[in-house]
Formats: C-alpha cells, sequence, structure tokens
C-alpha cells in the first residue's frame, strides 16, 4: 500500500535517491528528490500527478496494485513538466478508461496536446475556484501560472484541509521517511531555499501575488503535499511565510566574493578584500567558483546583500566561468543587491570592467570603480583592497 498522508489521500509517488543533477545538470541535488503523486480514494479515485518517465513501469505497476487503474474515475494534471506528467502518456495510452477527464489548467491543455501529440482526449480546463466533487471531499483549483510553468496550478482538497501544492513549496531532498518531521530541520529549510533560489527566484514578484491571492481564499491547510520532496505537516503555513519572506527582495546581509583566477593574484585581492569586510563584522564568504558548485552559490547569492564579483583578464576578457554566473544573476533576477568588480592581468585588463557592466545590467547597484591590479598586488595595493572591503561594508 502506498502511504496514506490524511483519510483517504495517499502518497503514490517514486523516490529517487541517485539523482545529482535535475534540470539536465543546472541543478545540483546532493540528496536525490522524490516525485510525488497523489491518490484521493474518495467516491470518486483522482490521480493528482504522475512522476518523472524513466519510472514510469514502477508506477503504473504500484498503481495496478492499488488503487487499480480501471477504477481511476479521473486525472488531476496540475503541471504538466516531464518530471510530474511524463507517465500521462503511457497512462492514457493503455490501462485508465478511454474518455477519463484530465483537469488542468487552461494553458495545460496546450501545453500537454504538444508534449505526448495527442487531440483526442477529454481535457476539462479550470481555473481558479473551479471544483470538483468526489464525495466526502472536493477539490478546488488555484492556478499558480508561472510558479514555475504557464500552466502550473494547485489542488486544494476541501474537508482534508490539504494542498497539494505542485512545485510550490518543493525540496530536492529524499528521506526514509515522507514529512517534515523525518528530515534535519536546517537541511530541510537549507534545500527548500536551494530549490527557490534555483527554480523559482525569477518568478517572485508573480508568486508574491499568487500567494497573496491564494491567501485570500482563506483556506484551512493542515497538510501542504509538493511534488518533490517531504510533505509538510508540522505547522505547514512556515513554508508558506517562507516563500513570501524569500519573495520580497529577501537578503541576510552577507557578502559573497567570488572570483576565477590564473596564478592567485586575484585571489589574493580577494582575501584582502575579505579581510576589510571582516574588519567591519561583515559576514561574508569567499568562493572559487572552479571548485564550486554553482547551484548552492547561486543560493548564496540570493540571501546575499552584496556580491563582489572577480576574474584575471585572459585573451581580452573574463573567465569563462565568471561569464556564466553573471549571466544566471541576470535571468534569476536577483534584486535589492550591491556589487563590486575585480581582477588583475598582465597587460590588457578588460575583466574587472566587464564584470562591472554586467553586474549593473543585472539590475546590481554597482559600488565604485573596479579594481585592476597588474600581476601579482604589492602590500600597498593589498591594503587599497582592504581599504575598499572597508568601504564596501560601509555601502551596505
Amino acid at each position: 500500500m502506498p502511504e496514506q498522508i490524511a483519510k483517504n489521500i495517499y502518497w503514490n509517488g517514486i523516490k529517487d535517491w541517485a539523482l545529482r543533477y535535475f534540470h539536465g545538470r543546472e541543478l545540483s541535488t546532493r540528496h536525490g528528490s522524490t516525485y510525488n503523486s497523489y491518490l484521493i480514494t474518495d467516491e470518486k479515485t483522482i490521480l493528482v500527478d504522475t512522476v518523472y518517465y524513466p519510472f514510469t513501469d514502477a508506477f503504473i505497476k504500484n498503481l495496478e496494485a492499488f488503487p487499480g487503474l480501471s477504477n481511476i474515475d479521473a486525472v488531476v494534471i496540475n503541471h504538466i513538466e516531464p518530471d510530474h506528467g511524463g507517465a500521462l502518456g503511457r497512462l492514457m495510452d493503455g490501462g485508465l478508461r478511454p474518455g477519463i477527464p484530465i483537469y488542468c489548467s487552461k494553458p495545460g491543455v496546450d501545453i500537454i496536446k504538444k508534449y505526448f501529440q495527442k487531440d483526442g482526449w477529454n481535457f476539462q480546463p479550470v481555473a481558479t475556484g473551479d471544483t470538483l466533487k468526489t464525495g466526502e471531499y472536493e477539490l478546488m483549483f488555484v492556478e499558480m501560472r508561472m510558479i514555475h510553468w504557464p500552466d502550473s496550478m494547485m489542488t486544494y482538497v476541501r474537508g482534508a484541509n490539504t494542498l497539494l501544492s505542485n512545485d510550490a513549496f518543493g525540496q530536492h531532498m529524499c528521506t526514509s521517511g515522507f514529512y517534515d518531521g523525518d528530515a534535519d530541520e536546517s537541511e530541510l529549510f537549507g534545500e527548500a531555499l536551494k530549490y527557490y533560489a534555483g527554480i523559482l527566484s525569477p518568478f517572485s514578484k508573480l508568486i508574491e501575488r499568487s500567494i497573496e491571492e491564494a491567501l485570500a481564499l482563506k483556506l484551512p491547510i493542515d497538510v501542504i503535499a509538493p511534488s518533490h520532496g517531504v510533505i509538510w505537516r508540522k505547522d505547514p503555513v512556515r513554508i508558506i511565510d517562507k516563500y513570501l519572506e524569500w519573495s520580497r527582495d529577501y537578503t541576510d546581509g552577507s557578502v559573497v566574493i567570488v572570483y576565477d583566477c590564473l596564478y592567485e593574484a586575484t585571489a589574493a585581492i580577494a582575501g584582502a578584500i575579505a579581510r576589510g569586510l571582516g574588519n567591519k563584522g561583515v559576514k561574508h564568504k569567499i568562493v572559487n567558483i572552479a571548485d564550486a558548485d554553482v547551484s548552492d552559490l547561486i543560493a548564496d547569492l540570493f540571501c546575499a546583500k552584496g556580491m563582489i564579483v572577480g576574474s584575471s583578464t585572459i585573451n581580452n576578457t573574463m573567465f569563462r566561468t565568471i561569464a556564466g554566473l553573471l549571466d544566471s544573476v541576470r535571468t534569476h533576477k536577483l534584486k535589492n543587491k550591491v556589487g563590486a568588480a575585480f581582477g588583475s592581468y598582465g597587460w590588457s585588463g578588460e575583466a574587472p570592467k566587464m564584470i562591472a557592466e554586467a553586474l549593473a545590467r543585472a539590475g546590481i547597484d554597482v559600488i565604485g570603480d573596479p579594481i585592476r591590479i597588474r600581476f601579482a598586488p604589492d602590500a600597498g595595493e593589498l591594503a587599497e583592497c582592504v581599504a575598499f572591503g572597508e568601504r564596501f561594508a560601509d555601502a551596505l
């Protein structure tokens, strides 16, 4: 039997302990992840979401054992991205009753048709406030567009006070249990923040508005069951509060110094700037991006108030690692942050200026002129870097 998370509501997903990267190799998942699908076995039996398509065989086998494919009366697809809806095609092609209704958002209809190249399925498009009576329970659909696809929505089980939230409030985290109480608290919220920073942060303003609109519905919530990671049932509203906090130009006041270099001169500059920050009592960290987990780094930058970015100049430009990072800063739309640029060079020295310009394009408030030091910094130049760190701290 699958795990019962509330009366007549079951987790029927897949635990992927081996997963180490997600969205290609864009996001690291050192704790694995889960693909959470749910069953509501009321007078009508409803399947809510499926699983990532490589696990289709195991998923269908589980459904055949409980509740039996022929006993499923309807399918709800909160979001058709392949890690949630990937098994839908096989289910619809064999096993589920012909003509079974598929409840999804209006944008979801178009995406499902395109993804599976199917046009004859029984789509039932829904919008916020639409309902489906299942017996004792009633499902209410809540659109959450661009969290993080146009088709995204949630399904609220009225009568069970359970929110099936899909990508919202999830984490890439596999545990031996199923619930927030089965995970280390600090690790759990760290993974939830990393998930938000890496996947959802570009949509923060939409997230803030969507959550406020959902809260205005005044739905009592005892359980939040996302599509990745653990199920929230120990004061579940706390993760909603965190999302609101993160969506409102969040910072923890820290500074991240990130760099790449050829022969350690740029690293020496980074260390001197850090001493200046430390002199002012500013929490900071230094990251050599060549050895970094970039997903973790994006989460650090999401939290930081300041980012100081450095690169040696190579072939008249910055390191490609730094260029890629700056593009990610731009596309993640990190707000309410200040930045600066630095680097060493041998003869041309374009990199620091290029970094400062890229920070500005990303919406970062650039402080001061870029630091440019030819070859290795001497004692006087290092002292100037320490002073720069102190001035940057004051500007925070």
